[in-house]
C-alpha cells in the first residue's frame, strides 16, 4: 500500500511523520549533507562520498547547467566554485528581473544564481542570498570577493524565517530548495512577508506525481536529494494561495526525467517526482 501523509491544514511532512523525528534533527540532517558539499567541492570532487547532492550527475558541469537550462555564457560568467551542481532547473528563465530590482535567492548556495541575477539587476539593484548553511555562506561570501560582486549580499537564516524586513523585495527565486523545507507553509508566508505589493515568486523546484512508497518516504538519502520531501502540485497551490498569492502557475518539465534518474541511480524516482517552474504574484494592495 503506498504511503503519503497529509496533514492537517495542507503541510507536506511526511518524510518527519514517518520518521517521527522532530524537526530541528530533519534540519541538522539537510544542514550537515550540504556542509558535506561544500567540502566536496572545496577538495574538487564531484560531491565526493556525499549522500546528498541534490541535482548531483555524472555529466560534466558545463552540460548539467545546459540541461537545466543555463546558456555557456552563464555558467562562464561566475566565479568558479559558485556552481556546486546543484538545482533542478533554471529560475532566471521565469524570474523576468528588471534593472534596479531588489531579489531574493532561498538557499543561495554557492551563489550561482545571486551571482547571475546581479548582473541581470545592474548596479542599481541589489540580490539577497539566504542560506542556513554556515559553510555554504562561507564559500557564497568567498566567491563574491572573488568576483567583485558589489550588489550581491549573503544572510545566514532560515527560509521559514528570513531575515528581512516587510516589502522590501521585488522578486523571489529558488533553486531547488523549498522541498526541503520541514514547514513549507512559513516558507511561502515568509516569502509573501518581504515582498513587495506586486512582488513576484520565481522558482524551479520538486513536485511529486503520485503519491511514494513507504520505503522512499522514509528514505533520509532521497530526502536530503530533493525527492520524498516533494509536495504535489495540488498541495502547492493549496499553500501559495492561503499564504496570499494569486497568479500560481506550475508547469511541470517533462525532460526534467532525464537528469532525475542520475540523482539516486536505482531508485526509481523519475517515475515519482518531477521538476517543475513555480510562478505567483503578491497583488498589490487595493487602496
Amino acid at each position: 500500500m503506498d504511503y503519503y501523509y497529509q496533514a492537517p491544514k495542507v503541510e507536506h511532512v511526511q518524510y518527519i511523520a514517518a520518521k517521527s523525528k522532530h524537526v530541528e534533527e530533519v534540519k541538522k540532517e539537510v544542514r550537515d549533507a550540504y556542509g558535506r558539499v561544500v567540502e566536496s567541492s572545496n577538495q574538487n570532487e564531484k560531491c565526493g562520498n556525499s549522500r546528498s547532492c541534490c541535482g548531483v550527475s555524472a555529466k560534466p558541469d558545463a552540460e548539467y547547467s545546459q540541461e537545466l537550462g543555463y546558456s555557456q555564457e552563464e555558467f562562464e560568467s561566475v566565479p568558479e566554485g559558485a556552481n556546486m551542481g546543484l538545482g533542478c532547473g533554471n529560475p532566471q528563465a521565469i524570474a523576468n528581473l528588471k534593472k534596479g530590482e531588489v531579489v531574493l535567492d532561498l538557499g543561495a548556495g554557492g551563489g550561482f544564481d545571486v551571482f547571475l541575477a546581479s548582473r541581470q539587476v545592474g548596479p542599481k539593484g541589489k540580490v539577497y542570498g539566504v542560506d542556513m548553511t554556515p559553510a555554504m555562506l562561507a564559500s557564497a561570501r568567498a566567491n563574491a570577493e572573488a568576483g567583485g560582486y558589489k550588489n550581491v549580499e549573503f544572510l545566514l537564516g532560515e527560509i521559514e524565517h528570513l531575515p528581512l524586513p516587510d516589502k522590501t523585495v521585488d522578486v523571489i527565486i529558488s533553486n531547488c530548495v523549498i522541498n526541503l523545507s520541514t514547514h513549507k507553509e512559513e516558507v511561502f508566508k515568509e516569502s509573501f512577508r518581504v515582498l513587495k505589493d506586486g512582488g513576484r515568486l520565481a522558482i524551479s523546484d520538486m513536485v511529486a506525481l503520485k503519491p511514494l512508497p513507504k520505503e522512499m518516504v522514509e528514505n533520509e538519502e532521497l530526502y536530503c536529494n530533493c525527492i520524498s520531501g516533494s509536495s504535489s502540485i495540488k498541495e502547492l497551490k493549496q499553500m501559495l494561495s492561503k499564504a496570499g498569492f494569486t497568479d500560481i502557475v506550475i508547469e511541470t518539465q517533462e525532460e526534467s526525467r532525464m537528469f532525475i534518474k542520475d540523482w539516486v541511480p536505482g531508485s526509481d524516482s523519475e517515475n515519482y517526482v518531477i521538476s517543475a517552474k513555480i510562478k505567483a504574484v503578491k497583488s498589490r494592495t487595493k487602496k
